[in-house]
Parts: C-alpha cells; sequence; structure tokens
C-alpha cells in the first residue's frame, strides 16, 4: 500500500494497467488525445506488479485495471473515468492536478 502511495505522490496522473487489456488500452488513449503523459504501470511486466495489483484490489480497486490517479487520488478504472468524461468533469481535474494546460 505504502509503495502504490508513493507511486501515485510522484506524477499528476497514474494509470495502472496490464498490456493485455483493452479497456486499459481505450484509458491511456483517452489520456493521451487529451495530451496528458500520464506515468502507465503494466503490472504484468514489471517486478512486483502482482503486489502492486493485491495493494490496489485492497484500496478498493475492482476490476484492479485500469486503476486512475489524478492528483494522487484514486479516481477509478475504466466506467469512473469515461463518466467523468461525459460530464465534462475529467478536464478540470486534470487540470487542477497539473497535467493539462490547455
Amino acid at each position: 500500500m505504502d509503495r502504490v502511495s508513493k507511486i501515485v505522490s510522484e506524477k499528476p496522473v497514474v494509470i495502472f494497467s496490464k498490456s493485455s487489456c483493452c479497456m486499459s488500452h481505450t484509458i491511456k488513449s483517452l489520456f493521451c488525445e487529451f495530451g496528458v503523459n500520464p506515468a502507465v504501470y503494466e503490472l504484468d511486466e514489471i517486478q512486483r506488479g502482482r503486489e502492486i495489483e493485491a495493494a490496489l484490489s485492497r484500496l478498493g480497486c475492482n476490476p484492479t485495471v485500469p486503476a486512475v490517479f489524478i492528483g494522487g487520488e484514486f479516481v477509478g478504472g475504466a466506467n469512473e473515468v469515461m463518466s467523468l468524461h461525459l460530464k465534462r468533469s475529467l478536464k478540470p481535474m486534470l487540470k487542477g492536478a497539473g497535467a493539462l494546460w490547455v
């Protein structure tokens, strides 16, 4: 849990993902289209990925990927991010975190 807290505090936007997850790919693409450069951690490709995935599960991430953090706060998975986007709340949140300037 401490490891996840440290990781998400270092960048404005952090996405925990798996390289084979289509929803993770969709969320990463959305942020890139906005011009945001998220820190992406592919849990199936990094050391201790399973440990991080277990910590995300304990935080309430279900499913565990994609798990999106903005400004150090857990936002949610694909459903929550897309819902924020449709409500036009995602971009202001990204601006507030310093991830988007325009």
